[in-house]
């Protein structure tokens, strides 16, 4: 059991203590047993923190002791793959084998944003190649002659490929790499991916056999009632940050979009979420994992105010980790 940290900003909330609201979730998710912590890269989004992933990985490095520390994702077409090679080969000379690399191809921003990074819409088609560059220079085996990446060469950072369709999906098989697939906000193709990554899977030097990640929102509480008082903020949240970009929407447009067509359809990619009881989550969980065969699973903790968000890491690790 895992944890993907958006460093969520709440509305009208200052960054700084989004941040510190983080570091103190990941020092209890270390002591509570979870498996791995994972930040994503987005850009140009008032509501999340973590654009400037490897820094923020950093100091997580330094206030944890055990729990594994990666990306869930860097977007590597935003980057060239030496400075990303010699950022996270930092992280792992700082912090040994407890750093991974997670690894997607979209722009984790809008198209405006997209410009704004010196990106364009075919940097995606590059993603292949990029990883295979990447994996290069942290083997120590670089593909450029001449060229590798100091600190980061022979590091051999496990490389993940994260993805919400088939192409991640035959991309992590054919490599040989552990999949991650993104089912906590698009779920439509979860089934099926993991279904093709297991089929058409090729053992590698990194990985003898399938390893499948699924992604879940979680909110869970000691009552029912608070676990659904959580859900309902945590959806009218969302339609904020999606639909309110570029402006304030007030507490009355937010109730209006919940209820619209748009709205709607920020909600549907909401369908992963278990909400309610530690029982009743858990038995979400399970059946979740048994449909998919994952092998690990990844949560965002949806619960809200600091306080809730630590009992539910307090929960899971009681009635589902160390159950």
């Amino acid at each position: 059991m895992s944890i993907l940290d958006l460093a969520t900003v709440r509305h009208g909330q200052p960054i700084a203590e989004s941040l510190q609201e983080s570091t103190e979730l990941a020092v209890l998710a270390d002591e509570l047993g979870f498996h791995r912590l994972w930040f994503a890269e987005h850009h140009n989004m008032e509501t999340i923190a973590s654009s400037a992933t490897a820094v923020l990985l950093a100091h997580m490095g330094a206030h944890t002791h055990n729990i594994r520390l990666g990306a869930g994702g860097i977007m590597l077409p935003n980057h060239a793959p030496l400075i990303i090679a010699e950022q996270f080969g930092t992280l792992r000379e700082l912090y040994g084998d407890r750093v991974d690399l997670g690894l997607g191809r979209a722009p984790g921003t809008d198209q405006k944003t997209l410009m704004a990074l010196r990106r364009t819409n075919q940097s995606a088609d590059r993603f292949p190649s990029d990883v295979l560059e990447l994996q290069s220079y942290l083997q120590g085996e670089s593909r450029i002659p001449g060229i590798n990446a100091y600190p980061g060469s022979g590091t051999n950072v496990p490389l993940i490929i994260l993805g919400s369709s088939h192409f991640g999906a035959q991309l992590a098989a054919q490599l040989g790499l552990t999949y991650s697939f993104a089912s906590h906000f698009a779920p439509q193709m979860l089934e099926s991916a993991a279904a093709l990554y297991r089929s058409e899977f090729s053992p590698s030097n990194d990985l003898a056999k399938p390893y499948f990640i699924a992604a879940a929102n979680v909110i869970v509480a000691e009552t029912e009632d608070h676990a659904q008082h959580m859900w309902e903020r945590a959806k009218r949240a969302r339609i904020r940050t999606m639909l309110g970009r570029g402006r304030h929407l007030s507490d009355e447009e937010v109730e209006q979009l919940v209820h619209s067509a748009p709205g709607q359809q920020v909600l549907q990619m909401l369908e992963m979420t278990a909400v309610g009881t530690p029982d009743q989550v858990r038995e979400w969980l399970d059946d979740f994992a048994a449909r998919v065969s994952a092998d690990e699973l990844i949560i965002t903790n949806m619960a809200g105010p600091l306080e809730d968000r630590k009992q539910a890491l307090q929960l899971v690790s009681d009635h589902i980790i160390h159950r």
